[in-house]
């Protein structure tokens, strides 16, 4: 009895929270709908009462009958500018989030509660998308949504092609981030201007991926030249939180191995915090009031030819892997580097946890691996940005990768 009545004051509460925004939007309305807090009201408890005493049948019955009553409210206020069809459809949700309340009390609160903030946002959703939204963002978000939502699911996961390298949906997962990417760019540059925006998104994308995201401020630094500096700027930083979250990776896989590495990770530190606040600062001198377009959120072109580059990059490495072998941890690890420098940090790392490696002994292949994860990124750089963006990325990640390589060798006595 005591979780009826609970789910019953969990129904009340929802009609009367959706209903009170209703009631202050009828106030600003030249008709007021015949739906206000009451109604909402007990709307919810009608839901409720509905399900627990006639089950599905008699809740079918008053959903149609409310909906029944909305139509009518609608048809009478139909000669206003514009009448919509929220309040109506609202009634009949509420309807049934009331008989949500008697089987999942937590779910429903939880849909009411997005409905009501839902309803209490119309007039900054509608500025955001009558008069900030342009129409290359709304394609851009049309063309990520289907990427996700349509294209992902459709893709098999598991590995297919020369040597069984390729899983199509974890290469289409990359396309994906790159767009994401992109996106993220395009809305750091429209919130806080180019100066700002894109240096703050490339570091805080690096840490998802460093190499997507040299190739998203390529593309952005292709099709709008003028915001070259700044795309450069955020490619450089994401190098910084490559070193991050290497440092992270590794010390919580083996801290041994993390000491170990440690006077090479501070090197690649440096040299990137160094490298990247050159172009930051120049970044930064840009006027405010620059103009640069923004441009498009994101090159769906650049996206597909990172996947593909990617693609081609695991059909090679699977391919020496096939014809030479596994020649030693130093070869496997530069091969897996070139995919992913993480991946190969942490497996260097386990084998040192497990034994299988003094701590010092997995530095060179780490160090390998970071090495040929920057070739990777060089290409990505000439591939999405072109010579004019690579002449800028390009000095300042072999320099970080030559700061790694002294770093560890002269931690090794090398």
């Amino acid at each position: 009895m005591d979780a009826l009545l609970l789910n019953l004051a969990v129904a009340l509460g929802l009609g009367l929270l959706i209903g009170a925004e209703r009631e202050r939007r009828n106030r600003e309305r030249a008709t007021p709908s015949a739906a206000g807090i009451r109604t909402f009201t007990v709307a919810a408890l009608a839901g409720a009462a509905s399900l627990l005493a006639g089950g599905p049948v008699l809740l079918g019955i008053t959903a149609a009958a409310v909906s029944a009553f909305a139509a009518l409210s609608y048809w009478r206020t139909r000669g206003d500018a514009d009448p919509g069809l929220t309040t109506e459809i609202a009634l009949v949700l509420t309807v049934l989030l009331g008989a949500l309340c008697v089987q999942q009390p937590a779910l429903a609160a939880a849909l009411g509660v997005m409905v009501a903030i839902l309803l209490a946002a119309r007039s900054p959703l509608h500025r955001f998308v009558g008069v900030v939204l342009t129409e290359k963002e709304l394609r851009g978000a049309l063309i990520l949504a289907a990427a996700t939502l349509v294209v992902l699911p459709m893709l098999p996961d598991h590995p297919v092609g020369p040597f069984g390298a390729v899983n199509p949906r974890s290469a289409w997962m990359v396309v994906i981030l790159v767009l994401a990417i992109g996106a993220a760019g395009h809305v750091a540059v429209r919130a806080l201007g180019a100066r700002f925006g894109l240096p703050a998104a490339g570091l805080a994308s690096g840490f998802v991926s460093s190499a997507a995201t040299i190739g998203a401020m390529g593309a952005r630094a292709a099709k709008t030249p003028a915001l070259m500096g700044p795309a450069a700027a955020g490619a450089v930083l994401s190098t910084v939180a490559t070193v991050l979250q290497m440092a992270a990776v590794v010390g919580a896989t083996d801290p041994a191995t993390l000491w170990a590495l440690a006077p090479a990770l501070v090197c690649a530190g440096l040299a990137a915090v160094g490298y990247g606040a050159v172009f930051t600062l120049r970044a930064l001198r840009r006027p405010a009031d620059d103009g640069a377009d923004a441009g498009e959120a994101f090159s769906l072109t650049t996206a597909l030819v990172f996947g593909a580059t990617l693609a081609v990059v695991l059909v090679g490495s699977a391919a020496l892997r096939a014809w030479f072998g596994e020649a030693g941890a130093l070869a496997a690890a530069a091969l897996a580097g070139l995919v992913d420098t993480h991946a190969a940090a942490i497996s260097m790392a386990n084998l040192a946890a497990q034994g299988e490696m003094a701590p010092r002994a997995a530095v060179i292949p780490i160090l390998a691996a970071f090495t040929t994860n920057t070739a990777t990124k060089v290409a990505f750089a000439f591939a999405a940005g072109g010579r004019a963006f690579a002449a800028r990325v390009v000095p300042g990640l072999i320099l970080v990768a030559a700061a790694a390589w002294a770093g560890g060798l002269l931690a090794l006595g090398a």
